[in-house]
């Protein structure tokens, strides 16, 4: 039987979804690809969460500056409703603001081709998934237990 201590970080997008993982301790996320957002990725998501070993998944949430939700943050809460209900797992929402900024940086740090840092590739939605899963592990390394 394999051990399920694996975390996916998730970048919902209407066309594409981001995908990341960690690293089984925990400490390390790194961008895992893009299923296509549609019929097939109920599917292909639970082949990855089983191949994989997925324990939790972090889900980003779309938060204005000013700390509010909008209409995309209702979208992600009906995403993370039917992702519980078909995974059975545990889904955290974390802050996704400037994720996608990040991700576009780091590419380009990466010197990365333009083309490949192409929004249609799912380059983009994989690093930000990687980038807002990195943050969430980041956080829970840096909290203290009272």
């Amino acid at each position: 039987m394999q051990v399920r201590n694996r975390i996916l970080g998730v970048d919902f997008g209407r066309e594409r979804i981001g995908l990341s993982m960690s690293d089984p301790l925990g400490i390390i996320a790194t961008p895992y690809g893009t299923l296509k957002n549609g019929m097939e990725f109920w599917k292909r998501i639970k082949e990855i969460i089983d191949r994989e070993g997925v324990s939790l998944v972090v889900v980003g949430m779309p938060i204005t500056l000013r700390g509010e939700k909008r209409d995309k943050a209702k979208e992600v809460e009906t995403f993370v409703s039917e992702l519980k209900s078909e995974t059975g797992l545990p889904v955290v929402c974390f802050d996704e603001r400037y994720s996608t900024a990040i991700a576009q940086k780091t590419l380009i740090g990466m010197n990365t081709k333009k083309k490949d840092r192409n929004a249609k590739n799912g380059t983009l939605d994989a690093m930000a998934a990687a980038i807002v899963l990195q943050d969430y592990l980041d956080s829970k390394k840096n909290s203290l237990t009272c």
